[in-house]
């Protein structure tokens, strides 16, 4: 029998008593700590078919929302056909965080912007009309887009996602690019994504491998764990000889939304894999920044994170 109504009851319900969904609560429980998220909430926990993978027809895989990271990590099928998305959620937060937080939660967790997440000020992310950050502290910020919210998205396993080209299973819906929950950013002014209240994440798909396909996962951080990038990179490959004849390439900790690269792409399809043409491809994002007084040196460090992991998908 079909769990839609039943999940769709739920979010109706949470919406209307003014509450919040919540699956591992390793973010929510962090807002209502600092009195950023009263509540209430409702527990998605008990919800056990929105757990574990599933093949799909032809060689994809379906990931239940509340996946835990640890589990992604770990897993066998994961690792061997999709390994950026194991690699990124290997390297999230802590071994606790890991086996708490879930693939759904990480998509649609909130920022990490101290001005947002202090219950003293106001912020265009809790419905005011200014954002401190951009006048204030902001070292962690953007460089890359021109919104009026200056805090980078915090979802790690959106910008891995991105370069799979996977599907978000939402109730109600038909599935929909992972792209389509964030957009380009310009709409993020009260929340971290797009996806209505009354609707609920319940699966991402992937689709099958390519053949020979290689890929790897980079992160820059200032300090090794524990911490979150300061800019972060997936690029995924596929090579006939040394020639790359498929590219996808994504960035996170550069602006609002998980950003897939495409002048990055186009620069190396076709084209050898040397170091030269390597260099050029990750170079093509510097158009991309416009820092703030204090982001300048994530130009650099953008352009290099993702040199990093097109050097690594190559081997």
């Amino acid at each position: 029998m079909s769990t839609e109504p039943a999940l769709t009851d739920l979010s109706a319900a949470v919406l209307a008593r003014g509450g919040e969904l919540r699956a591992g609560g390793t973010d929510t429980t962090a807002r209502q700590r600092s009195g950023v998220s009263p509540g209430p909430f409702t527990d998605l926990g008990g919800a056990g078919h929105l757990r574990g993978t599933t093949p799909l027809p032809g060689g994809g895989l379906r990931i239940g929302a509340l996946t835990t990271l640890a589990t992604l990590a770990t897993d066998p099928q994961v690792r061997a056909g999709w390994p950026a998305l194991a690699a990124s959620a290997g390297a999230a937060a802590t071994p606790q965080i890991r086996a708490a937080g879930t693939l759904g939660g990480n998509l649609l967790q909130r920022n990490r912007c101290w001005y947002y997440r202090n219950p003293h000020l106001s912020c265009l992310q809790k419905g005011g009309t200014g954002c401190p950050a951009r006048e204030g502290d902001h070292h962690f910020g953007v460089v890359a887009g021109d919104g009026p919210c200056v805090t980078p998205h915090p979802s790690t396993l959106a910008m891995a996602l991105l370069t799979y080209d996977a599907e978000a299973e939402i109730n109600g819906e038909s599935p929909r690019p992972v792209a389509d929950l964030y957009g380009n950013g310009d709409h993020l002014f009260h929340s971290d994504h797009l996806l209505p209240p009354d609707r609920i994440l319940t699966a991402v798909r992937l689709p099958a491998p390519l053949p020979g396909e290689r890929a790897a996962y980079h992160r820059a951080t200032s300090r090794a764990h524990a911490e979150w990038p300061l800019v972060e990179a997936t690029a995924r490959l596929t090579l006939d000889g040394t020639t790359i004849t498929h590219a996808a390439v994504a960035a996170g900790g550069v602006a609002r939304v998980p950003l897939r690269l495409p002048e990055v792409e186009t620069a190396l399809t076709g084209r050898e894999a040397t170091p030269a043409t390597l260099a050029a491809a990750a170079a093509k994002v510097l158009p991309r920044c416009r820092p703030l007084p204090q982001t300048g040196y994530k130009a650099t460090l953008f352009r290099d994170t993702v040199l990093e992991a097109l050097e690594r998908a190559v081997g």
